[in-house]
C-alpha cells in the first residue's frame, strides 16, 4: 500500500541494515572472490589473458610484445581528445586495458589532447567534426583530465577492494595534455625536422583517409594530418616519457601505426649508443563493441551512457547493464570487471539456472558502477533499483520518505521543487515540469495510460481534474512517478 504521513516508518539503520543483508547475494563478497584464481589471472601472461576477455582486437608484433613483458615493466598510454564534456562507455575499453597493466607494475599515462582536439580527428567518421568553442574544448580539457585519474584511482581501489589476500603493486598513473608539448612547436620548426619521415602514401592509404577521399564532402587537411600530431604525440612520449605501448580503440590502428613507423624512422638518426636505439614501439587495439541489435554500445535511449556521474548518476549506469540480454552478460562481465575468469563461468552457470532472476546482471551491474564510480557505490545502486523496479526474489521493502530521500540522493537522482507550485495541480501540469515537456505532449503520455504513482504505481486518470493531493505524497513529501516502463521522477516537495 501506499505509505501515508500517519505510517510508522523503519530507522533509516534498519532499513539499510536489511537491505544490505538482502544484497549480499549482489555483492562481489556473496560469492567469496577466489583469490587463488584472481591471482591466476595477475600470473597469466598478459596479453594472452586480456585477449581471452576480449578486450584485444589487434596487436602489433605480439610476440615480441609478450616476451617483453614477460622480463621488464614497460609504459604505454592511451588519448582521448575533449570532443564531449565526458568520456562514455565506449571509450573505456583502452582504459581498462591501460588498467589491467598498471596492476600488474606497468606505468600509464592518460592523455588529453588539448592541442590535438582542435584538429579533429577522421577516424570513425565519414564527416567533418563541427568546430568547437576554444572555452568551451579547454572546459572539455580539464574535465575528462579528472575523468581519467579519477578512473584509474577508482579502478585502482575496486582491484584491491577484489583482492583481499594479495597485495598489488601497481605502476606509477600520470596525466597528461599534448598542450604541454605543442605550444612550443612551431610550424616550419615541425616541417624541416620531422616532415621528411613522414611519407604521404602512406598518409593517403589509411582507412581513416580513404574513405573521406572517395566521398563527396572529401578531408580537409586539418584532419588529413591529424595522424602525423597523433604520431608526433607517441614519439614525445617514447622519448621522454619510456613509453613503449600506445593503446586505442580499433578505429585508431592507422594513427596508432603511423607513429610506430615516424618511432622507427627517427631511431635510424640516433646515435649508436643512445638508449633509445634498442627500444621498441607497439600498439594494441580495442574491439569497438556493439550492442546485440549492432548499435554502438553505451548508448541508452539514443543518448551515451558517461561515466561522469554527475551526467549519468550510479543508478542510471547500474540500470544499463541491469537491461544486457543474456547472450551478451558473460561477454562484458569479462571486460568491465575484474572478476576471475573461472568465477565468471560460474556466475553465468548459475543465472542460466533461472535467467528471469538476472543474477548475471546484477553482478555485473554492481562491479561495473563500483569500478567506475567507486567501491560502494553498485550496492546504493542495487538498493535504489530493488525499490522501483523488485525482481521476484527481492520484494520492496517497506520505506518511508526519509529513507527514499536518503537513497536517491546519494544516487543523484533526487529532485527538490516548491510543494506549492505543485500542490492541487493536474498530473499533466506536474509531469510537464518534470519531463521538461510541453502539457500536450504530457497530456499524450498521460493519456496512453503509461504514467503512475507511487509504490503500488497507480495510473494516473486521463483527465485534468486528477489533482495532486497532500496524501498522495509518501509521508507528505515525496512523490514517486514512473513513466512507461524504466523511467522514474523522484521529487522531493519542501
Amino acid at each position: 500500500m501506499l505509505l501515508s504521513k500517519g505510517n510508522s516508518l523503519r530507522l533509516l539503520s534498519q532499513t539499510l541494515s536489511s537491505q544490505s543483508r538482502r544484497f549480499t547475494q549482489l555483492s562481489t563478497t556473496s560469492f567469496n572472490i577466489d583469490q587463488n584464481e584472481l591471482q591466476k589471472d595477475l600470473e597469466e601472461p598478459l596479453i594472452q589473458h586480456l585477449t581471452k576477455r576480449g578486450l584485444i582486437s589487434q596487436t602489433s608484433n605480439p610476440e615480441d610484445l609478450e616476451n617483453l613483458l614477460n622480463k621488464t615493466k614497460l609504459g604505454l598510454y592511451c588519448g582521448a581528445d575533449p570532443t564531449a564534456k565526458s568520456l562514455h562507455l565506449g571509450n573505456l575499453l583502452p582504459l581498462i586495458i591501460l588498467l589491467h597493466f598498471n596492476l600488474r607494475g606497468h606505468n600509464i599515462i592518460g592523455l588529453v589532447g588539448g592541442a590535438t582536439g582542435a584538429v579533429g580527428d577522421p577516424s570513425g567518421r565519414t564527416t567533418e567534426r563541427s568546430m568547437m568553442e576554444d572555452q568551451t574544448r579547454l572546459d572539455n580539457v580539464t574535465k575528462i583530465q579528472n575523468q581519467l585519474e579519477g578512473f584509474f584511482t577508482n579502478g585502482i581501489r575496486y582491484a584491491k577492494y577484489l583482492s583481499t589476500s594479495h597485495v598489488i603493486e601497481e605502476g606509477l598513473i600520470k596525466s597528461k595534455n599534448n598542450f604541454e608539448w605543442w605550444e612550443n612547436v612551431s610550424f616550419l620548426g615541425f616541417l624541416s625536422t620531422y616532415g621528411r619521415h613522414i611519407r604521404v602514401a602512406q598518409m593517403l592509404a589509411r582507412d581513416s583517409v580513404k574513405g573521406r577521399l572517395e566521398s563527396e564532402n572529401g578531408i580537409g587537411f586539418n584532419e588529413f594530418t591529424y595522424q602525423i600530431l597523433q604520431a608526433f604525440d607517441f614519439w614525445h612520449l617514447f622519448r621522454n616519457e619510456q613509453v613503449s605501448i600506445q593503446v586505442g580503440g580499433n578505429d585508431q590502428w592507422g594513427n596508432i601505426t603511423a607513429g610506430i613507423d615516424l618511432i622507427n624512422r627517427l631511431k635510424t638518426n640516433l646515435n649508436k649508443k643512445d638508449s633509445l636505439k634498442n627500444r621498441s614501439s607497439f600498439g594494441i587495439t580495442a574491439p569497438l563493441l556493439t550492442t546485440a541489435s549492432g548499435e554502438k554500445f553505451g548508448k541508452s535511449a539514443g543518448n551515451a551512457v558517461f561515466i561522469d556521474s554527475k551526467i549519468t548518476p550510479s543508478f542510471d549506469l547500474y540500470q544499463y547493464f541491469i537491461k544486457t540480454p543474456d547472450s551478451e552478460v558473460s561477454k562484458l562481465l569479462k571486460i568491465f570487471t575484474l572478476l576471475p575468469l573461472k568465477q565468471i563461468e560460474e556466475i553465468i552457470s548459475k543465472h542460466e539456472q533461472d535467467p528471469s532472476l538476472r543474477y548475471a546482471q546484477r553482478i555485473l551491474s554492481n562491479e561495473v558502477t563500483d569500478l567506475i564510480h567507486g567501491v560502494g557505490s553498485g550496492k546504493s545502486a542495487a538498493i535504489i533499483s530493488s525499490i522501483l523496479y523488485p525482481l521476484p526474489d527481492q520484494p520492496y521493502p517497506d520505506i518511508g520518505s526519509d529513507e527514499l530521500i536518503d537513497a536517491f540522493e546519494n544516487a543523484n537522482v533526487l529532485k527538490t521543487l516548491p510543494k506549492e507550485e505543485f500542490l492541487n495541480k493536474p498530473f499533466s501540469f506536474i509531469l510537464s515540469k518534470v519531463q521538461e515537456i510541453s502539457k500536450n505532449e504530457s497530456r499524450k503520455l498521460i493519456s496512453s495510460g503509461g504514467v503512475y504513482q507511487g509504490f503500488d504505481r497507480i495510473r494516473i486518470d486521463t483527465s485534468d481534474s486528477m489533482l495532486l493531493g497532500e496524501d498522495q505524497l509518501i509521508d507528505g513529501k515525496v512523490l514517486l512517478l514512473r513513466v512507461g516502463k524504466g523511467k522514474y521522477h523522484v521529487i522531493q516537495l519542501v
